[in-house]
């Protein structure tokens, strides 16, 4: 009787699991998706995970639509999200569209993450790097992928857990016959795939590496993601940030068509010209005083314009902390008190300023006190008021970035007007 033939695949995986990646990697596509198509999908699922990512995400794109379905529906979440997010766009489309509904909903539930969190950033590393592997598999591995690699590689153990990490370079020196596990490093730092973009930032500046690992609840290594990328993205959120605190949408762009500018932006126009008259109607107060001193008229947007650049410096310190978790809403007595001493300084030292020049163009000694004082309590009350509405915005679960400056000119101008003009009324003695 003739001995059934054993599947090689099966044969590796029975006697050595640990170079079934490397084996595997050095045989046609053809022949490997031949092989595949013989196996049970439990155990295709087990060899695309051994893997590396591009090539397991053209295998799987290999496979007729009824046997790509079986295998996906046995993945679990991160053999799917890492096999699937590595297939070019064109077939991607052409595989889900090959699913049947209940499998494709479970794929796009999978894939459907926050746009800003570590997972939606990063990318599957192109090897799948292992302690056992020799010095020279991976060399060879590396020379013959086609996935750009970084830098810095990540090693995992059999159940894919995140073991250490090793330098090409370290690798280039290192003896052919050494074990990746003997030259390898201990990792620094690994992020949890649902981090967000802004503490990722933070640790990738603090730990000063090109890459980072990401890994998901089990510490199992999902995929990497590099300097770059990340901070383009912080990039973009930080150009939409400038759009958004003057009332612009997000989604707007330099060539969008006239119409959905006007769209976006004529809400704010219209907050905006409300604010404005509130901001008049507080000068209307003190009609009276101005007709009187028709040179409080002349000096209100030196007061305003103080005030309001004050405000933006405190309103752009305290949206940086805030992005990058150097602060909480919890710290914000600390933030006010700092805010407002450096106010305070800020306007005494513009007083000075202020009021030596008031004196020389009027000649009034009272008109220099009374700007003076309002310089001073404009700016530690617009300070205050810069630190304060960000942090409120995200106290009650607000985007700190949404229109805030059009919420801070307000602040500014009314408080700039009111102190500038209250204190005017009250020592008008002063200016006869």
């Amino acid at each position: 009787m003739n001995p059934i033939p054993v599947n090689p695949i099966d044969q590796l995986l029975r006697d050595a699991p640990a170079v079934v990646a490397t084996t595997i990697a050095r045989r046609d596509m053809d022949e490997i998706s031949a092989w595949l198509d013989d196996a049970p999908p439990a155990r295709a699922v087990q060899v695309l995970r051994l893997l590396d990512a591009s090539r397991a995400g053209e295998i799987l794109s290999r496979f007729s639509p009824e046997r790509r379905a079986a295998v996906i529906a046995m993945m679990e979440p991160a053999d799917m999200f890492r096999c699937i997010r590595a297939i070019g766009h064109d077939d991607y489309q052409r595989v889900m569209s090959e699913l049947p509904e209940g499998v494709r909903r479970e794929v796009e539930r999978v894939l459907a993450v926050p746009e800003d969190c570590a997972i939606a950033l990063m990318e599957v590393q192109g090897l799948r790097i292992t302690r056992q592997a020799s010095v020279e598999d991976v060399l060879a591995r590396v020379q013959h992928t086609q996935a750009r690699l970084a830098r810095t590689l990540y090693v995992v153990d059999d159940d894919e857990t995140l073991s250490g990490m090793v330098d090409l370079q370290l690798l280039l020196s290192s003896h052919p016959n050494a074990l990746v596990g003997q030259v390898m490093r201990q990792i620094r730092v690994a992020i949890g795939e649902m981090t967000s973009r802004h503490d990722i930032a933070a640790r990738i500046g603090n730990y000063n590496q090109n890459t980072l690992p990401v890994v998901d609840a089990e510490n199992r290594f999902v995929g990497i993601i590099r300097s770059e990328k990340l901070f383009d993205a912080v990039e973009e959120d930080a150009l939409t940030d400038m759009q958004t605190m003057v009332g612009v949408g997000k989604d707007e762009r330099a060539l969008s068509s006239v119409w959905f500018s006007v769209r976006k932006r004529h809400p704010w126009l219209q907050i905006n010209l409300l604010t404005a008259f509130l901001a008049a109607s507080v000068v209307g107060l003190f009609e009276s005083t101005i007709a009187q001193f028709t040179a409080l008229a002349v000096l209100l947007p030196v007061v305003a314009g103080q005030s309001g650049n004050s405000g933006a410096q405190a309103l752009a310190v305290t949206m940086r902390g805030l992005a990058l978790r150097e602060i909480g809403v919890n710290g914000w007595p600390r933030i006010l008190r700092k805010e407002a001493v450096a106010g305070l300084l800020n306007g005494f030292g513009i007083a000075l300023v202020t009021a030596f020049s008031v004196f020389l163009w009027s000649s009034s000694t009272g008109l220099a006190l009374i700007i003076a004082i309002a310089m001073i309590s404009s700016m530690v009350i617009a300070g205050m008021s810069g630190a304060l509405i960000p942090i409120t915005l995200v106290r009650f679960g607000q985007d700190p970035a949404t229109s805030s400056s059009i919420v801070l000119t307000t602040v500014t101008d009314v408080a700039g007007f009111f102190s500038f003009l209250g204190i005017a009324t009250a020592l008008s003695f002063l200016l006869i």
